[in-house]
This record gives C-alpha cells, sequence and structure tokens, in this order.
C-alpha cells in the first residue's frame, strides 16, 4: 500500500498515520451534502462494499466516551459494546460533545488523530478483510488500511459490536 503524506490529506488522522509509518491510501471523493448516509455515500463513491467501509461512532458508557468503529452496511450493538469495554449502560454521546472531544465533525469523525484519544472498540468483522476504509477525518475522504493497524494505532479492542 501506499503511503500519503501530510499535504495529500492534512488531516490529524493521515498526520497519524503518517507519522506511526503505517501503510496507507488515502481516497477522496466529491461529497454531497444532501445525502441520507455519509458511510453509504462513501462506500458508493469508492466502489468498495459497504460492509467494507466502517463509520465511526461516538458512545457514552457509564459516563466515558467510547469510539465504536462497525460497518456502515449495518448498525451498533450499543449492549454488545458496553459488553466488550465492561460496562453496564450505553447511548449514543451528545453529537456535540462527540465533536469537541474528537476535533472532528459529525460524518468525518476518524478513529485516528483526535483531539482526545478515547477507548475504541473496532467491530470483529474487520478482521476478515486485508484493508477496510474509514474517515480520514472529513466528509468526502477516507483511508484505507489493514484492520490491523487500524487496531494498533488506536489500541482497539476487537469484538463483535456490530449489528447486520
Amino acid at each position: 500500500m501506499a503511503k500519503k503524506n501530510r499535504q495529500a490529506g492534512g488531516t490529524p488522522a493521515t498526520v497519524a498515520l503518517t507519522a506511526a509509518g503505517m501503510a496507507y491510501i488515502l481516497h477522496a471523493y466529491e461529497h454531497d451534502p444532501a445525502s441520507p448516509s455519509y458511510g453509504e455515500e462513501a462506500a458508493q463513491a469508492l466502489g468498495v462494499p459497504p460492509d467494507r467501509v466502517f463509520k465511526t461512532l461516538v458512545a457514552d458508557i457509564d459516563g466515558t466516551l467510547t469510539v465504536a468503529v462497525v460497518p456502515v452496511a449495518g448498525s451498533l450493538d450499543l449492549k454488545a459494546l458496553a459488553a466488550a469495554v465492561g460496562g453496564k449502560r450505553a447511548a449514543m454521546a451528545d453529537p456535540v460533545v462527540a465533536e469537541r472531544t474528537t476535533g472532528y465533525v459529525r460524518g468525518g469523525i476518524s478513529p485516528l488523530g483526535q483531539r482526545k484519544k478515547l477507548r475504541t472498540v473496532l467491530d470483529a468483522s474487520a478482521s476478515s478483510y486485508d484493508t477496510v476504509c474509514i474517515s480520514a477525518g472529513r466528509r468526502g475522504l477516507e483511508v484505507e488500511l489493514s484492520p490491523a493497524d487500524l487496531a494498533a494505532l488506536t489500541d482497539a479492542t476487537i469484538a463483535p459490536i456490530g449489528r447486520a
């Protein structure tokens, strides 16, 4: 896989990847503000199956913000997410709080290069692919990398947290 540098992407996510020496491919596409689903739009624009494109969601588990990375083709199982980190109660985080904490806007939140590093859980389905696509830190920009590299960079727990 090719490495891209800050000039190519210019986001904290791509900077983090470059600084870590990780191999990745940056994919840019024209974002349509009217699109009802950022993830489905990315999958279609890149010609990648939606189960290989992952969305980054921020949840509140027992008062602690936690990042969930799940396929755009499905949804997040909040109970499974809570269980994966030893928690009891989980709810989606307030979008304003998620944006402020991560430093990214909704639809462009990346699990990489966040303003405040949050506990991260990667859906186990990612392991069935050589590479997955995640937000590179802004709408219309995706990064493709190996699930192992993604897990290593985010110190992610890998667990079945997605629902088809």
